[in-house]
């Protein structure tokens, strides 16, 4: 069980590696490393790419296990066409979370083999969702979900919703994370043992995560924030266009691999949307969902460039707050002033609540007690 209920959002291409996942692990927190395009630093990525992202993420998995003795996840997209191999390298590689997204992981539960100790937690955006993964992993293979990250609309890359669905008041992380939580009752009842709920999108402050605590969530999954830290695993330049940001800059663009996604606004972004193709050669067709000869651009291509600080050839993916922001850090002093926001949250919280309780004696007519 983490010391802390934060989960450090995986962050693909290269952006969260074994780097940032060693060092939230290290604070008590669960460091992710993102599977997707996970070969990058390896000689053959665009030759071999599919290997090369298998020996990527041993090695990662391997390297970040070897600098701490915290918790460790990797979260998969499900569109992956590896994905199944990419699941079976982390599962052999012992590490202690999948996290699967973009997409309903259905099948999940059997590459699980003999292992007991990798726990799966698929990453929804609907109590819907949850219920139907909950009945169909419990239906084929007997297994209940480990938890559940729920991510709401203010998350960055790509997003579990429509575009005309981002604003919707019901798509509020602070109305998600109630639903989910009810609808995995009848399923956390027949498991006998609780199904934790991990709230994520636009999580910013310690306040937010004693807020959404305060709703039911078991923890909070937060990214953005941990890409303004020494230890991410993106170059000098990426870094800095989370602090050049200004509110208004992250935009929902549509990614080439069939969903909306949140990045900052750039030159590459602007010349997409004008209707400018970018010529590429597919490394492989890495994401099903991809279309080939319609897309302007290569999604991994563009992530991976942006990741190396080439940001003329790509761009950013980014949460909602990136525009507050403000500086380069570390992850141990961004947990310990989460952990400080969150404690006054709290303080603030008791001394309102005993506040009303003392007032409510002084005017109640049962103790003979008045304002006078």
């Amino acid at each position: 069980m983490a010391r802390l209920p934060i989960v450090q959002g995986g962050m693909a291409a290269g952006i969260s590696l074994s780097g940032l996942a060693s060092a939230v692990a290290n604070t008590g927190g669960i460091g992710v490393i993102a599977a997707p395009g996970v070969g990058l630093f390896e000689p053959d990525f665009f030759s071999n790419f599919f290997e090369a992202n298998i020996r990527g993420l041993r090695r990662q998995i391997r390297q970040a296990r070897a600098r701490t003795k915290g918790i460790l996840g990797v979260n998969i997209m499900v569109a992956l066409t590896d994905f199944a191999d990419l699941a079976k390298a982390a599962i052999d590689e012992g590490i202690d979370i999948i996290f699967a997204g973009a997409g309903l992981p259905l099948r999940l539960p059997e590459l699980l083999g003999d292992n007991r100790h990798t726990r799966l937690v698929p990453i929804v955006s609907s109590g819907r969702a949850a219920r139907i993964l909950c009945k169909k992993w419990r239906d084929d293979f007997n297994y209940t979900p480990d938890a559940f990250v729920v991510e709401g609309p203010l998350a960055g890359g790509h997003l579990g919703f429509k575009v005309e669905e981002l604003d919707l008041p019901q798509n509020r992380i602070e109305r998600l994370v109630p639903e989910v939580i009810e609808a995995v009752k009848p399923f956390e009842q027949a498991a006998g043992r609780p199904i934790p709920i991990i709230g994520g999108g636009g999580i910013f402050t310690g306040e937010d995560i004693y807020n959404l605590l305060k709703l039911g969530a078991s923890g909070v999954q937060m990214a953005t924030r941990f890409v303004a830290t020494e230890e991410c695993d993106a170059s000098p330049a990426f870094k800095q266009t989370y602090i050049d940001s200004k509110e208004g800059d992250a935009v929902i663009i549509k990614s080439p691999v069939g969903m909306p996604g949140r990045a900052i606004r750039n030159a590459f972004i602007d010349s997409v949307a004008a209707g400018n193709k970018k010529p590429f050669k597919c490394p492989q067709h890495c994401v099903k969902t991809c279309d080939i000869a319609q897309s302007p651009y290569c999604i991994f291509v563009a992530l991976i460039n942006a990741q190396r600080g080439h940001l003329s050839g790509g761009f950013a993916f980014c949460g909602a707050n990136v525009h507050r922001v403000k500086e380069i850090t570390t992850v141990k002093k961004l947990v310990g002033s989460l952990v400080k926001e969150y404690k006054s949250k709290a303080v603030q919280e008791l001394i309102e609540a005993m506040t009303r309780y003392m007032n409510g004696l002084m005017i109640s007519p049962a103790n003979g007690m008045s304002m006078a």
